[in-house]
Protein backbone atom coordinates (compact mmCIF):
# COMPACT_ATOMS: atom_id res chain seq x y z
CA UNK A 1 0.00 0.00 0.00
CA UNK A 2 2.37 2.68 0.96
CA UNK A 3 4.73 1.51 -1.83
CA UNK A 4 2.02 2.18 -4.15
CA UNK A 5 1.23 5.23 -2.87
CA UNK A 6 4.77 6.49 -3.38
CA UNK A 7 5.13 5.21 -6.83
CA UNK A 8 1.89 7.46 -7.67
CA UNK A 9 3.14 10.44 -6.16
CA UNK A 10 6.26 10.27 -8.31
CA UNK A 11 4.81 9.06 -11.29
CA UNK A 12 2.09 11.61 -11.27
CA UNK A 13 4.98 14.63 -10.43
CA UNK A 14 6.98 13.10 -13.32
CA UNK A 15 4.31 13.38 -15.75
CA UNK A 16 3.70 16.96 -15.02
CA UNK A 17 6.84 18.13 -15.71
CA UNK A 18 7.47 15.50 -19.06
CA UNK A 19 3.89 17.44 -19.86
CA UNK A 20 5.36 21.04 -20.06
CA UNK A 21 8.23 19.82 -22.67
CA UNK A 22 5.35 20.01 -24.94
CA UNK A 23 4.50 23.73 -24.20
CA UNK A 24 7.58 24.95 -24.90
CA UNK A 25 7.32 27.20 -27.38
CA UNK A 26 7.24 31.11 -28.37
CA UNK A 27 5.58 32.07 -24.83
CA UNK A 28 8.40 30.46 -22.65
CA UNK A 29 10.44 32.32 -25.34
CA UNK A 30 9.12 35.17 -25.08
CA UNK A 31 9.34 34.60 -21.18
CA UNK A 32 12.81 34.41 -21.61
CA UNK A 33 13.29 37.91 -23.68
CA UNK A 34 11.73 39.47 -20.73
CA UNK A 35 13.94 38.39 -18.57
CA UNK A 36 16.94 39.64 -19.82
CA UNK A 37 15.63 42.59 -21.57
CA UNK A 38 14.89 43.50 -17.36
CA UNK A 39 17.42 46.10 -16.18
CA UNK A 40 16.47 45.65 -12.58
CA UNK A 41 15.34 42.09 -10.74
CA UNK A 42 13.48 39.39 -11.25
CA UNK A 43 11.00 39.34 -8.72
CA UNK A 44 9.60 35.92 -7.90
CA UNK A 45 6.07 36.24 -5.69
CA UNK A 46 3.48 33.71 -4.15
CA UNK A 47 1.53 32.84 -1.42
CA UNK A 48 1.59 29.92 0.62
CA UNK A 49 3.67 26.52 -0.99
CA UNK A 50 3.94 28.22 -4.20
CA UNK A 51 5.87 31.26 -2.27
CA UNK A 52 8.63 28.58 -0.87
CA UNK A 53 9.19 27.73 -4.56
CA UNK A 54 9.44 30.93 -5.58
CA UNK A 55 12.27 31.46 -2.87
CA UNK A 56 14.07 28.43 -4.26
CA UNK A 57 13.82 30.04 -7.83
CA UNK A 58 14.50 33.46 -6.91
CA UNK A 59 18.24 31.70 -4.98
CA UNK A 60 18.78 30.13 -8.64
CA UNK A 61 18.59 33.19 -11.16
CA UNK A 62 20.56 35.05 -8.10
CA UNK A 63 23.21 32.31 -8.72
CA UNK A 64 23.15 32.17 -12.21
CA UNK A 65 23.75 36.05 -12.56
CA UNK A 66 20.34 37.13 -12.68
CA UNK A 67 19.73 39.42 -9.97
CA UNK A 68 16.50 38.37 -8.77
CA UNK A 69 14.54 38.34 -4.66
CA UNK A 70 11.61 36.79 -3.35
CA UNK A 71 8.44 39.01 -2.60
CA UNK A 72 5.38 37.88 -0.52
CA UNK A 73 2.11 39.24 -1.89
CA UNK A 74 0.55 39.78 1.35
CA UNK A 75 3.25 41.88 2.93
CA UNK A 76 3.99 43.57 -0.31
CA UNK A 77 0.20 44.88 -0.58
CA UNK A 78 1.00 46.00 3.61
CA UNK A 79 4.30 47.91 2.51
CA UNK A 80 6.82 45.64 1.09
CA UNK A 81 5.74 46.74 -2.88
CA UNK A 82 8.68 49.37 -1.92
CA UNK A 83 11.28 46.62 -2.74
CA UNK A 84 9.77 46.68 -6.38
CA UNK A 85 11.15 49.41 -8.92
CA UNK A 86 10.23 50.28 -12.59
CA UNK A 87 12.76 48.84 -13.92
CA UNK A 88 12.14 45.49 -12.21
CA UNK A 89 10.00 42.29 -13.46
CA UNK A 90 7.45 40.03 -11.47
CA UNK A 91 7.02 36.61 -11.95
CA UNK A 92 3.63 35.82 -10.23
CA UNK A 93 2.94 32.28 -9.19
CA UNK A 94 -0.37 30.71 -8.67
CA UNK A 95 -1.61 27.61 -9.35
CA UNK A 96 -5.40 28.27 -9.88
CA UNK A 97 -4.63 31.82 -10.75
CA UNK A 98 -7.58 33.23 -8.57
CA UNK A 99 -5.30 33.91 -5.32
CA UNK A 100 -7.17 36.34 -3.37
CA UNK A 101 -3.11 37.99 -2.85
CA UNK A 102 -1.74 37.63 -5.49
CA UNK A 103 -4.92 39.15 -7.50
CA UNK A 104 -4.45 42.25 -5.36
CA UNK A 105 -0.50 42.70 -5.96
CA UNK A 106 -1.44 41.91 -9.84
CA UNK A 107 -3.53 44.57 -9.57
CA UNK A 108 -1.23 47.55 -8.30
CA UNK A 109 1.45 46.01 -10.36
CA UNK A 110 -0.78 46.36 -13.20
CA UNK A 111 -1.56 49.78 -12.46
CA UNK A 112 2.25 51.26 -11.47
CA UNK A 113 2.83 49.88 -15.31
CA UNK A 114 5.61 46.91 -13.87
CA UNK A 115 5.97 44.27 -16.09
CA UNK A 116 4.79 41.26 -15.51
CA UNK A 117 4.77 37.26 -15.90
CA UNK A 118 2.13 34.86 -14.26
CA UNK A 119 2.61 30.86 -14.04
CA UNK A 120 -0.34 29.18 -13.90
CA UNK A 121 -2.61 25.99 -14.87
CA UNK A 122 -5.48 27.78 -15.98
CA UNK A 123 -4.55 30.42 -19.18
CA UNK A 124 -8.27 31.51 -18.33
CA UNK A 125 -8.19 33.01 -14.91
CA UNK A 126 -7.56 36.55 -13.97
CA UNK A 127 -4.21 36.14 -12.81
CA UNK A 128 -3.48 35.25 -16.63
CA UNK A 129 -5.40 38.03 -18.06
CA UNK A 130 -4.17 40.93 -16.13
CA UNK A 131 -0.31 39.77 -16.45
CA UNK A 132 1.80 41.04 -19.84
CA UNK A 133 2.61 36.81 -20.37
CA UNK A 134 1.26 33.45 -19.33
CA UNK A 135 2.79 30.73 -18.79
CA UNK A 136 1.11 27.75 -18.39
CA UNK A 137 1.69 24.31 -15.93
CA UNK A 138 -1.13 22.42 -17.37
CA UNK A 139 -1.29 20.83 -13.82
CA UNK A 140 -4.59 19.47 -14.14
CA UNK A 141 -4.75 16.98 -10.50
CA UNK A 142 -2.17 17.02 -7.50
CA UNK A 143 -0.28 14.01 -6.48
CA UNK A 144 -2.15 14.19 -3.22
CA UNK A 145 -4.78 11.34 -3.61
CA UNK A 146 -7.29 14.14 -2.43
CA UNK A 147 -6.07 16.29 -4.98
CA UNK A 148 -6.03 18.83 -2.39
CA UNK A 149 -2.35 19.66 -1.63
CA UNK A 150 0.12 21.20 -3.52
CA UNK A 151 2.26 18.75 -4.90
CA UNK A 152 2.16 18.15 -8.44
CA UNK A 153 1.76 21.50 -8.89
CA UNK A 154 4.74 22.99 -7.30
CA UNK A 155 7.04 20.22 -8.84
CA UNK A 156 5.87 21.35 -11.91
CA UNK A 157 5.98 25.30 -10.68
CA UNK A 158 10.27 24.66 -9.91
CA UNK A 159 11.15 22.17 -13.05
CA UNK A 160 9.30 25.12 -15.35
CA UNK A 161 11.39 28.29 -12.94
CA UNK A 162 14.67 26.53 -13.33
CA UNK A 163 14.23 25.93 -17.07
CA UNK A 164 13.63 29.71 -17.03
CA UNK A 165 16.61 30.11 -15.19
CA UNK A 166 19.04 27.95 -16.78
CA UNK A 167 17.88 29.10 -20.31
CA UNK A 168 18.45 32.92 -19.57
CA UNK A 169 21.98 31.85 -18.39
CA UNK A 170 22.90 30.44 -21.23
CA UNK A 171 21.61 33.36 -23.35
CA UNK A 172 23.79 35.73 -21.12
CA UNK A 173 26.91 33.26 -21.67
CA UNK A 174 27.31 32.71 -18.16
CA UNK A 175 30.19 30.25 -17.39
CA UNK A 176 32.20 28.56 -15.03
CA UNK A 177 34.47 31.74 -13.83
CA UNK A 178 30.95 34.07 -13.47
CA UNK A 179 29.93 30.30 -11.30
CA UNK A 180 32.46 30.84 -9.11
CA UNK A 181 32.38 34.55 -8.65
CA UNK A 182 28.97 34.24 -7.18
CA UNK A 183 29.61 31.28 -4.99
CA UNK A 184 33.34 31.88 -3.37
CA UNK A 185 32.72 29.73 -0.72
CA UNK A 186 31.91 27.06 -2.58
CA UNK A 187 34.41 24.06 -4.06
CA UNK A 188 34.08 25.20 -7.68
CA UNK A 189 34.92 28.92 -6.38
CA UNK A 190 38.01 27.50 -4.86
CA UNK A 191 39.26 25.87 -8.29
CA UNK A 192 39.16 29.84 -9.85
CA UNK A 193 41.25 31.36 -7.36
CA UNK A 194 43.92 33.49 -8.54
CA UNK A 195 47.89 33.38 -7.14
CA UNK A 196 47.58 37.00 -6.30
CA UNK A 197 44.80 36.11 -3.89
CA UNK A 198 46.71 33.69 -1.84
CA UNK A 199 50.40 35.09 -2.11
CA UNK A 200 52.44 36.48 0.63
CA UNK A 201 53.53 40.00 -0.32
CA UNK A 202 54.90 43.21 0.48
CA UNK A 203 56.36 42.68 3.86
CA UNK A 204 55.67 39.07 3.86
CA UNK A 205 58.37 37.98 1.19
CA UNK A 206 61.46 36.99 2.46
CA UNK A 207 63.95 38.73 0.72
CA UNK A 208 68.25 39.58 0.62
CA UNK A 209 70.74 40.79 -1.44
CA UNK A 210 73.62 39.21 -3.14
CA UNK A 211 76.15 40.23 -0.78
CA UNK A 212 73.52 39.66 2.66
CA UNK A 213 75.65 37.50 5.06
CA UNK A 214 73.79 34.06 5.70
CA UNK A 215 73.16 34.63 9.29
CA UNK A 216 71.35 37.60 8.28
CA UNK A 217 69.55 35.46 5.45
CA UNK A 218 68.81 32.66 8.49
CA UNK A 219 67.83 35.53 10.30
CA UNK A 220 65.23 36.87 7.43
CA UNK A 221 64.02 33.15 6.58
CA UNK A 222 63.18 32.62 10.24
CA UNK A 223 61.60 35.71 10.93
CA UNK A 224 59.25 35.33 7.58
CA UNK A 225 58.48 31.83 8.43
CA UNK A 226 58.38 30.60 4.40
CA UNK A 227 61.15 28.42 4.63
CA UNK A 228 62.84 29.62 2.10
CA UNK A 229 64.25 33.51 1.05
CA UNK A 230 64.41 35.39 -2.19
CA UNK A 231 67.68 36.74 -2.99
CA UNK A 232 66.91 40.23 -5.40
CA UNK A 233 68.67 43.00 -6.96
CA UNK A 234 68.26 46.36 -5.77
CA UNK A 235 65.53 47.00 -8.32
CA UNK A 236 63.46 44.02 -7.16
CA UNK A 237 64.45 41.76 -9.61
CA UNK A 238 64.97 37.64 -8.57
CA UNK A 239 68.53 36.48 -8.72
CA UNK A 240 67.89 33.58 -7.13
CA UNK A 241 66.41 31.40 -4.12
CA UNK A 242 67.91 30.01 -0.86
CA UNK A 243 65.97 27.18 0.46
CA UNK A 244 65.81 24.97 4.09
CA UNK A 245 67.31 22.63 2.37
CA UNK A 246 70.05 24.64 0.72
CA UNK A 247 71.10 25.79 4.75
CA UNK A 248 71.40 21.70 5.28
CA UNK A 249 73.39 21.07 2.30
CA UNK A 250 75.51 23.89 2.93
CA UNK A 251 75.98 23.20 6.80
CA UNK A 252 77.32 19.43 5.86
CA UNK A 253 79.68 21.01 3.17
CA UNK A 254 81.10 23.77 4.83
CA UNK A 255 83.08 23.86 8.35
CA UNK A 256 82.35 27.63 8.59
CA UNK A 257 79.14 27.99 6.55
CA UNK A 258 78.23 31.94 8.31
CA UNK A 259 80.48 33.41 6.23
CA UNK A 260 79.03 32.71 3.26
CA UNK A 261 76.92 35.72 1.52
CA UNK A 262 73.38 34.97 -0.16
CA UNK A 263 75.01 35.21 -3.87
CA UNK A 264 77.62 32.04 -2.68
CA UNK A 265 74.62 30.00 -1.46
CA UNK A 266 71.59 30.59 -3.49
CA UNK A 267 70.48 28.03 -6.33
CA UNK A 268 69.87 30.86 -9.43
CA UNK A 269 66.45 31.71 -10.68
CA UNK A 270 63.82 29.79 -8.73
CA UNK A 271 60.35 28.20 -10.44
CA UNK A 272 57.88 31.52 -11.19
CA UNK A 273 54.47 32.21 -11.68
CA UNK A 274 52.29 34.99 -12.39
CA UNK A 275 49.68 36.80 -10.17
CA UNK A 276 46.98 36.11 -12.34
CA UNK A 277 47.62 32.68 -12.37
CA UNK A 278 45.10 30.26 -11.41
CA UNK A 279 45.95 28.45 -8.12
CA UNK A 280 44.93 25.07 -9.45
CA UNK A 281 47.81 25.43 -11.77
CA UNK A 282 50.31 26.94 -8.90
CA UNK A 283 49.19 23.06 -6.90
CA UNK A 284 50.05 21.51 -10.26
CA UNK A 285 53.32 23.29 -10.82
CA UNK A 286 54.47 22.32 -6.57
CA UNK A 287 53.48 18.79 -6.98
CA UNK A 288 55.33 18.34 -10.34
CA UNK A 289 58.45 20.05 -9.46
CA UNK A 290 58.10 18.42 -5.66
CA UNK A 291 58.47 22.00 -4.46
CA UNK A 292 57.10 23.71 -1.48
CA UNK A 293 57.21 27.41 -2.84
CA UNK A 294 56.84 29.81 -5.77
CA UNK A 295 58.34 33.05 -6.89
CA UNK A 296 55.17 35.02 -8.00
CA UNK A 297 57.32 37.94 -10.55
CA UNK A 298 55.78 40.37 -13.23
CA UNK A 299 56.89 40.30 -16.69
CA UNK A 300 59.82 42.05 -15.90
CA UNK A 301 60.81 39.45 -13.25
CA UNK A 302 60.55 41.68 -9.96
CA UNK A 303 59.08 39.79 -7.43
CA UNK A 304 55.32 40.04 -6.36
CA UNK A 305 55.38 37.77 -3.41
CA UNK A 306 55.56 33.89 -2.49
CA UNK A 307 53.01 31.32 -2.93
CA UNK A 308 53.36 27.93 -0.26
CA UNK A 309 52.28 25.03 -0.60
CA UNK A 310 50.70 25.56 2.79
CA UNK A 311 48.75 28.39 1.50
CA UNK A 312 46.88 26.50 -0.71
CA UNK A 313 46.10 23.54 1.86
CA UNK A 314 44.39 26.37 3.91
CA UNK A 315 42.01 26.96 1.38
CA UNK A 316 40.87 23.69 1.22
CA UNK A 317 42.41 22.92 -2.88
CA UNK A 318 43.24 19.33 -1.96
Amino acid sequence: MTLDVARQVLEVEADAIKGLISKLGPTFEGAVNMVLSCTGRVVWSGMGKSGIICRKLAATMASTGTPALFLHPAEAIHGDLGMVTPNDLVICVSHSGETEEMLRLAEVLKRLGISMIAVTSNPDSNLAKVADLHLDLGVRREACPLNLAPTASTTATLALGDALAVSVSVRKGFGEEDFARLHPGGKLGKRFLRVEELMHGGEQIPRVGMSTPMKDVIYEMSRKGLGMATVQDDAGHLLGVITDGDLRRLMEREKNPLVKTAGEVMHAGGVTIKADELATVALRTLEERRITSLMVVDPEGRVQGVLHLHDLWGVGLF
